[in-house]
């Protein structure tokens, strides 16, 4: 029986994952303490509206697909305090809270970090600087999409991968938050219909295609596997995909049903319909 086997939450956009025992999911799909901050360009420090839904393009600001060095950075995000701390290379590189003070130390401590990057030419650009640190601490809202969805891949489409490219991957490469084991490779894009997953109920939505943030080592921060043209190449896909995306379904109740969402856990069997 497929269950799962690790469990990650990215409290700030771009940098590294937490790994977790359990993940709640709100019924929108939108995991607590999930990318609840993110650093924007100057330029980007408001939302855009897509379809009456706030809309943060991760374009605008730090992301792993034009900043892969962030993956170098061990961030830690203690949601009672909301205090932050960002290591590099076993040192602290700077630790604050989300006051105003604490967020423009935070941003300029990352700032000097990326300009000292292979692409910190990037950062350069105008109407990049400064960077803004934005967001609640509690609210997931810096998603690649307006909606939130929960991502899960098959640790078996990962090894399938690593023999493709012929090296160990990592499954933090692809920042999903569930993965899988005890299922065959490539299984998730084959669900359709309902996942189950512990005691919640999903509904599966689109693959998920990926970008070049998956190059990037999540211990060194170097492009040193290259996943988009393995994927299409000798894997033979159309597009470069890995994962799945899920919905919260809807919970049968006294009252009929009521929106889904809830508690997942390490070790949670996973049951899925196939294509």
């Amino acid at each position: 029986m497929a269950r799962v086997v690790s469990l990650y939450r990215h409290p700030i956009k771009g940098l590294t994952p937490e790994h977790r025992d359990s993940l709640t999911v709100h019924p929108d799909g939108r995991v607590a303490g999930d990318r609840v901050l993110a650093f924007r360009f100057a330029d980007a420090a408001e939302p855009e509206h897509r379809d009456g839904v706030d809309h943060w393009p991760k374009a605008k600001g730090l992301a792993l697909q034009d900043f892969p060095g962030l993956a170098a950075l061990h961030t830690r995000y203690d949601d009672e305090t909301r205090r932050i701390r960002i290591e590099h290379a076993g040192a602290t590189l700077v630790e604050a809270d989300l006051d105003p003070q604490g967020r423009r130390d935070l941003a300029d401590a990352l700032s000097e970090f990326v300009l000292a990057t292979p692409e910190g030419r990037r950062l350069r650009r105008p109407g990049r600087l400064p960077l803004v640190l934005v967001g609640d601490g509690q609210t997931p809202r810096f998603h690649d999409r307006a909606r939130g969805y929960v991502s899960v891949h098959v640790r078996g489409s990962v090894r399938a991968l690593g023999e493709a490219l012929g090296m160990g991957i990592d499954d933090r490469r692809f920042r999903s938050n569930i993965v899988i084991d005890d299922a065959a490779a490539w299984q998730e894009l084959a669900w359709t219909g309902e996942v189950c997953i512990g005691d919640l109920t999903f509904q599966t939505a689109g693959p998920i295609v990926r970008c070049l943030a998956t190059h990037a080592n999540p211990d060194t921060g170097v492009r040193d596997a290259k996943v988009l043209t393995t994927l299409t190449g000798a894997l033979a896909q159309q597009e470069p995909t890995l994962g799945r995306l899920l919905l919260p379904g809807w919970t049968p109740s006294d009252d009929g049903s009521t929106p889904g969402g809830g508690v997942i856990h390490v070790g949670d069997e996973v049951r899925a319909h196939l294509a």
